[in-house]
């Protein structure tokens, strides 16, 4: 049984509290938004990271700033719907590392549209990414994690995997599967030391957002940036360094008693809107 981390009686706190010192961590899309986010708050705390992204450039620059900044950072161009790709990507990881601590299924895409204007070629490419993405890298990470003793999947979801907007039935679908699957990760793992949970992002503003707002509503960005922050109770957009601090704590050892559980972070979209 792993111990339970002590604290510093004289005070009040450990000092090594949330260290990932000695933990490979996955981030899939971690060379922009959210992901990156991620990557760069878990090397600040030690880990060294592993990054799978398709945008060269991106990839590319962000682990020259990790690696600039001191910490170790090596990356993996990967299409996470092609399942060789995946298998290729986890093989040279693991060749640098031997195990995988830290498993974050982040890489995703959006669409917009009901279930009449989505095309089934539509549909079945953000299903392609959003759900047999995550399928994909879990099992790979399952491979290494449940022979070398466990470690943390933690899943990128979405509020819209328990709520509705309008417009988006590709992508709800996709979201509200990666939630079905952390809950049966956790539930089917449990035994060999692995936890699965899931954050579930209310909106926030990354690049994606600006470039949605710009190429949807030419000459009112401004209006609809507005409009979209104060549609979250807490009345603005969150930020990729919020979700970042989330999923910091859910991967650390301070959470090892968290499994199979799904975390809004989302300004209050679910609960008092």
């Amino acid at each position: 049984m792993k111990a339970i981390p002590s604290l510093d009686i004289k005070n009040g706190m450990n000092p090594t509290a949330f260290n990932l010192t000695s933990k490979t961590a996955v981030i899939t899309g971690g060379a922009s938004g959210i992901g990156l986010a991620i990557a760069k708050r878990f090397a600040e705390h030690g880990a060294a990271i592993e990054i799978l992204d398709l945008q060269q450039p991106a990839l590319d620059a962000t682990v020259t700033e990790l690696r600039g900044a001191g910490h170790s950072a090596h990356g993996e161009i990967c299409d996470v719907s092609d399942p060789a790709c995946v298998d290729v990507a986890f093989a040279r990881i693991v060749a640098r590392h031997e195990r995988l601590h830290i498993l974050v299924n982040n890489a995703g895409i959006a669409h917009v549209g009901n279930a009449l204007t989505t095309t089934a070629e539509d549909f079945a490419r953000i299903q392609r990414v959003n759900v047999n993405g995550v399928a994909y890298c879990t099992q790979a990470a399952l491979r290494n994690m449940t022979t070398k003793g466990g470690g943390v999947i933690l899943n990128i979801a979405s509020t819209l995997a328990q709520m509705a907007i309008g417009d988006r039935f590709a992508y709800a679908t996709s979201k509200g599967a990666v939630l079905s699957m952390t809950y049966s990760v956790a539930k089917d793992f449990l035994s060999a030391g692995i936890r699965c949970n899931a954050i579930m992002p209310g909106r926030i503003h990354t690049p994606f957002v600006d470039g949605f707002i710009a190429k949807n509503y030419p000459g009112r960005e401004g209006e609809m940036f507005e409009k979209l922050s104060k549609a979250q109770p807490i009345g603005r957009m969150g930020t990729p360094d919020e979700i970042a601090a989330a999923a910091h704590f859910l991967c650390s050892d301070e959470a090892s008693f968290i499994t199979g559980s799904a975390f809004p972070v989302d300004g209050g979209t679910l609960t008092l809107r």
